[in-house]
């Protein structure tokens, strides 16, 4: 079932056209990528869908239903979980205090996020859980981020660049923790880095200078060295 649909938006900041007819759809239950160098679009598809950035044309479908227009804590309401790329812990409240503080959407029990369950998905919080988010490393932070969005109960978790300034070492550790995420939740992965985001996508787009490039199963995308080295090769 197609969860989310994006339908030819075109996205400015100021005069600047940044996206030019962008288009894709996320299947749920997959994980899909969207890749592209720095400065291509990938954060402002991002930030159109969770209503940072309004579309001035074009259609943003979450279930069938336009959100095109709506507030972020709307669409956060709906069931969209949006992980910024800068992190935006709260710097003076402890692991456990940031996990608190998050509303909840009302959802089944089985399928609710506790903080219980949330330490069991990332011990390194639960033994941190006293730490304050300034006291955070890099990797911590990133991992306490996308920990918060899923306290929300979303349907679907954008991320935005998760791999960015981390050490390899913790990139590793990051891909393990996708990829158990993925069990609780349909993920659309926007990403610079692209061997980490194809090894842990299905499907894949790639967007340049605010246009989609490619599309396809990403057993397509890791055969067609071209469009590879076109696009993604920096």
């Amino acid at each position: 079932m197609t969860l989310l649909e994006v339908k030819d938006i075109h996205s400015y900041y100021g005069k600047s056209h940044i996206l030019q007819g962008v288009s894709l759809n996320v299947v749920q239950d997959e994980v899909l990528c969207l890749l592209g160098r720095n400065g291509a679009g990938k954060t402002t598809t991002l930030k159109s869908i969770i209503g940072l950035v309004l579309p001035k044309q074009g259609s943003i479908l979450f279930k069938g239903k336009e959100i095109v227009g709506k507030e972020p804590f709307e669409i956060a309401r709906m069931g969209i979980g949006y992980v910024p790329e800068d992190r935006r812990v709260y710097p003076d409240l402890t692991i456990k205090e940031n996990l608190d503080v998050i509303p909840q959407r009302q959802v089944p029990q089985k399928e609710r996020w506790s903080v219980e369950k949330i330490f069991a998905l990332f011990p390194v919080l639960k033994k941190l859980q006293g730490s304050k988010g300034m006291e955070l490393s890099g990797g911590e932070q990133q991992m306490l981020t996308i920990a918060r969005t899923l306290m929300g109960n979303p349907e679907i978790l954008l991320l935005d660049e998760p791999s960015e300034g981390l050490a390899p070492m913790i990139v590793k550790e990051l891909e393990h923790l996708i990829r158990r995420i993925k069990a609780h939740s349909t993920i659309l992965l926007v990403e610079q880095n692209s061997r980490f985001a194809i090894e842990l996508s299905d499907r894949g787009y790639i967007i340049e200078k605010g246009k989609i490039h490619f599309e396809g199963n990403i057993e397509d995308l890791k055969k067609n060295s071209e469009i590879k080295e076109r696009y993604l090769a920096v």
